[in-house]
């Protein structure tokens, strides 16, 4: 789901974000990816590396693992592994097995929720933008994500 966010006095704050759910999920995603080589990978390593709480990142990969995306190994040699190979698996299904519904507005996910959907010009806008949404989270895979993580940054110096 994607939040609104908006205060009860600031009606010019209001904003349509991801939730952290989502945003930490494909950064724990991407680690996994990026680490998976080295056996299962453990919560508290990733939530090192990632500046997430742990405890925030068990909620985070029950939704995973119940998406069908990772898995787990209990034991002493136990951690989270991905369930798929990185190229199969989309940010779309990341934010999706996470956020749920990535609609931005309900009456496009549920036509039922507004009696002006038949005569609604704007609704039709609302559509095209949820779909090229979810067309580009579609279009990123895992693979590409932790591909582009491993790349090294390149800090350039300037001497004068």
């Amino acid at each position: 789901m994607i939040v609104y966010n908006s205060h009860r006095n600031n009606r010019e704050g209001e904003k349509m974000k991801l939730s952290t759910l989502g945003r930490y999920g494909a950064r724990a995603m991407v680690d996994l990816a990026v680490h998976q080589d080295e056996s299962p990978v453990l919560l508290k390593d990733i939530a090192a590396r990632q500046d997430v709480s742990e405890k925030y990142l068990e909620h985070i990969f029950a939704g995973l693992r119940k998406a069908g995306l990772v898995k787990s190994l209990r034991g002493s040699k136990g951690g989270y592994y991905l369930a798929k190979k990185p190229d199969e698996i989309t940010l779309f299904d990341i934010i999706n097995a996470l956020e749920g519904s990535l609609a931005i507005v309900h009456c496009v996910e549920d036509p039922s929720r507004c009696k002006r959907v038949k005569n609604c010009v704007t609704r039709d806008v609302w559509s095209q933008l949820s779909d090229a949404f979810q067309n580009i989270l579609a279009s990123v895979t895992l693979e590409d994500m932790a591909e582009k993580q491993k790349k090294p940054t390149v800090n350039a110096m300037y001497y004068i």
